[in-house]
């Protein structure tokens, strides 16, 4: 429960902030813009394997990402991503920002497209810069979207198990220190020998603690559309 609360924070505020960053970027439609597109949404269509194979490849001790930074005299030991229980998890958390970054870009594409472009010339000729416009108008129009993106992505945070498995060759750590809930679901459960009930226990308690999220967030927007 602490890794996964971990990964819930860590993630979710990374998942809300930087794909809107990526959208306002991309937004404009000027030559070349597409293959920004697309290159941001290609991790998205890529399976859970293979992404977990190309990053265990870049973050293993002689892997690309530990090479770079020794010939760069970052570092003189290799930095342990895939060996260090506590290092293995944000190495997790970053291969699903990165895995669900182009995801989220086009949720928050669509969004942009229906911003009045009214408030945004009203707010320049007001004299506010790009960056004032961006903060000021488009991010409180944004409001429902950056909450359904954060819901959405302390969902998929709350049920995460494949990076860990893949990144750690299914052994989640040194002693599995960096085991998930759904990780010891799988766990309880796995085999002749597994425990059914106590595996289904802990899945309907993650199921009622993921169904409750939305419905709080339901609710506490439309307290404040009331209001």
């Amino acid at each position: 429960m602490r890794n996964t609360g971990l990964y819930i924070v860590v993630v979710v505020p990374l998942m809300v902030v930087l794909p809107l960053l990526v959208a306002a970027l991309v937004q404009k439609r000027i030559a070349g813009v597409g293959f920004f597109r697309a290159v941001f949404y290609s991790p998205v269509v890529a399976s859970m394997v293979v992404a977990g194979l190309i990053w265990s490849w870049l973050l293993s001790s002689d892997g690309l990402i530990n090479s770079m930074l020794r010939g760069l005299r970052v570092v003189a030991e290799p930095v342990p991503f895939l060996t260090d229980s506590t290092v293995l998890l944000f190495s997790a958390m970053a291969m699903t920002v990165w895995k669900g970054l182009g995801y989220y870009m086009v949720v928050y594409l669509a969004a942009l497209a229906n911003v009045p472009r009214s408030f945004l010339e009203a707010a320049e000729v007001d004299g506010a810069g790009a960056v004032r416009r961006f903060t000021s108008v488009t991010m409180p129009l944004l409001r429902p979207t950056m909450v359904l993106v954060g819901t959405l992505s302390a969902i998929a945070s709350a049920k995460v198990f494949a990076e860990v498995h893949t990144l750690s060759d299914g052994s989640a750590g040194p002693g599995g220190e960096a085991r998930t809930i759904v990780y010891t679901i799988r766990e309880a459960g796995l085999g002749l020998s597994g425990e059914a009930g106590y595996a289904s226990a802990m899945s309907l308690a993650l199921f009622l603690g993921t169904l409750g999220l939305p419905v709080f967030v339901t609710r506490l927007n439309s307290r404040e559309q009331q209001a």
